[in-house]
């Protein structure tokens, strides 16, 4: 039986994000002003009273700010008493008088702050909500929550079960389409709920040692293409971000991409055992009356009434279960095992293309396949690695809490380059009599299916991609691929098996290569340290000093990179005693390094190699 979840949170700001600016223009600012929290409080109510009308259960996360507010928490235990809405406690919000008083910033990201503050921060958010309701919270969150802040919140109030953890490709590309300002970057996470570990919240908990004790959702449920192309804050199901990203007919207020995109995330559940998961996180300064995105207060209401009539006509046909966000931790418990992957085949409902991606998380690793470059890989995350990732004031990243890349093909130019160098990929060349092919170039489709193992134990999430036909001067070869993650192995499995070619007695060579390198933004790192090396009958090693070296050795067990600067070991195996395997340096134009095989093969022959994900020690 499929089914589709669905979290409504709303927080009452009292001083809604970005609007005491927005609606201030030309005064002194005020946090306190009598104007501002009424607006907010009724902007709230409207969204409480839209999100009841179509029968949908909310979770109220209630701000620091609006701890002070009697009427606040009066509608919230109101509320859960008539509708069934849960009250939570959010850790966005917090920028008000009482907060600046006692703490003397203008600060507002909990992570951001050193840990001591953060401790102090939370014991005095949570004793505020414990004085207003006599109960503490079963839910939380953040824009991003780091793994020594949740084990703290864990450790001192266990009743919590459900957090906002991260927002999903909120790096890079969202600062600099907030003008080099919005200094928040939490790329590489999950796009969809997660167990997180306790080391590093990015990465899933591979089992009960390493979970975190929490139900971590994303902050927003965002479009898998258009957010990972361009800006996420543009494309998700918040309706407001639909607003911003100007996807709406300017003459009849009507947003079908809002409802193709809920869509979207329904159909998910044909990759995740029937199951599927969508969010819509709100706050009141989305609907302030002075309107938002070019858009009127009238459009801004009428969105995010037509959107909450969406889930509410769902839930009535039966093909929607609107949850709070501890039921939701309850039910994702029951529902999901610790290395039980989320996948998502994913089309472009935006631009009118024909590109498809897939993403793949577990607690191993998070990859994009991208089939307009034929099946590469174009963004791999090594979660094995728990990366220890400290942030927040006094530790090493102060603002950047992003899981680091091996593979980014937006940061690391990818296979579509410069006139020099190379970008970070993985995928394969076929080569004939001096010719060369790279199946980046060659656009496909992907068909999904679950396998068992061998062992008749595990489960397999395989893609295969349609057949392309690559054209030679004097021969055609048709060639397939197969791309299969095996549960629970930290290893993804490509196949290429020639079905045909125009000559049956010609051989191609094909060329399996991972260009890679390490980092969270598109400034490269220091690849001094990194260790390159082939085994076999014999071991060679490459030191990295950018120096453009290589070795190779046929019949190579293994070739491997060892970054000891994210604590990771990547390494590609073949099984075929005639490839090659090789490893190569890069330099300081092209500061990558490269992992490959060749091997020369014929008609109706298939050619596989394994690439590994470890923690290096």
């Amino acid at each position: 039986m499929s089914e589709f979840i669905v979290n409504i949170i709303h927080r009452p700001e009292m001083v809604p994000e970005y609007s005491a600016t927005v609606t201030g223009q030309g005064k002194e600012g005020d946090l306190g002003d009598a104007s501002l929290l009424v607006e907010s409080l009724d902007i709230f109510k409207t969204q409480q009273r839209l999100a009841h009308e179509n029968g949908l259960k909310v979770t109220i996360q209630m701000t620091y700010a609006s701890l002070f507010n009697e009427e606040a928490v009066k509608i919230a235990k109101e509320d859960q008493e008539k509708y069934g809405d849960e009250i939570a406690l959010s850790l966005l919000g917090l920028p008000c008088e009482e907060f600046r008083e006692k703490y003397k910033t203008k600060d507002f990201c909990i992570w951001m702050f050193s840990m001591e503050d953060k401790k102090a921060i939370v014991n005095d958010v949570f004793g505020k909500f414990y004085d207003a309701f006599g109960f503490y919270p079963e839910s939380t969150g953040s824009y991003y929550m780091d793994a020594d802040l949740i084990n703290y919140i864990k450790e001192q109030y266990p009743s919590v079960k459900c957090a906002v953890a991260t927002c999903w490709e909120e790096g890079p590309k969202a600062y600099h389409t907030c003008n080099n300002s919005w200094y928040t970057f939490m790329d590489g996470g999950p796009w969809a709920p997660w167990i997180p570990s306790k080391v590093n919240t990015h990465a899933p908990a591979a089992n009960a040692a390493e979970d975190s004790g929490i139900v971590a959702i994303p902050h927003l449920s965002r479009d898998l293409i258009a957010c990972y192309d361009g800006n996420g804050s543009n494309f998700g199901t918040h309706p407001q971000n639909v607003l911003r990203g100007m996807i709406y007919d300017s003459k009849t207020w009507e947003y079908p991409y809002l409802y193709n995109l809920i869509d979207q995330y329904r159909s998910l559940e044909q990759y995740n055992n029937g199951y599927a998961y969508n969010m819509m996180f709100v706050g009141p300064g989305w609907m302030n009356k002075m309107g938002r995105w070019e858009a009127p207060y009238e459009l801004l209401y009428k969105s995010y009434s037509d959107g909450c009539k969406y889930y509410g006509d769902l839930k009535k046909k039966g093909q929607l279960i609107d949850m709070t966000m501890s039921e939701f931790a309850d039910y994702y418990r029951q529902k999901k095992h610790y290395t039980e992957p989320e996948c998502a085949l994913w089309r472009d409902i935006l631009y009118g293309s024909d590109k498809q991606l897939f993403w793949y998380c577990d607690p191993y690793m998070r990859a994009c396949v991208n089939m307009d470059q034929g099946g590469a890989i174009v963004d791999l995350r090594p979660y094995a690695a728990k990366l220890e990732w400290p942030i927040g004031i006094g530790t090493p990243h102060i603002q950047d809490a992003s899981y680091p890349f091996l593979i980014q093909e937006k940061y690391r130019a990818g296979y579509f380059t410069h006139y020099a160098g190379e970008g970070t990929i993985r995928s394969a060349k076929i080569c004939h009599n001096g010719e060369e092919v790279d199946l980046c170039l060659c656009r496909t489709k992907a068909h999904f299916s679950e396998e068992r193992t061998e062992d008749g134990v595990g489960t397999k999430r395989v893609l295969t991609l349609d057949p392309v036909d690559i054209k030679f001067t004097d021969l055609t070869v048709k060639i397939q691929t197969v791309i299969t993650f095996e549960e629970g192995s930290s290893e993804i499995k490509i196949a290429r098996k020639i079905l045909e070619m125009s000559d049956p007695n010609a051989d191609v060579t094909i060329n399996e290569y991972m260009v890679a390198c390490y980092g969270t933004t598109e400034y490269t790192e220091d690849m001094t340290g990194i260790t390159l090396q082939v085994s076999g009958d014999e071991v060679k090693t490459i030191n990295y000093e950018y120096k453009c070296r290589e070795e190779s050795l046929q019949g190579a067990n293994e070739v491997s990179a060892l970054i000891p600067a994210i604590k990771t070991r990547a390494a590609l195996r073949a099984e075929d005693k005639d490839a090659v395997g090789y490893v190569r340096e890069g330099y300081a134009f092209s500061p990558m390094f490269t992992l490959g095989y060749t091997v020369r093969i014929t008609g109706k022959e298939e050619f596989a190699t394994w690439l590994n994900l470890a923690r290096e020690n």
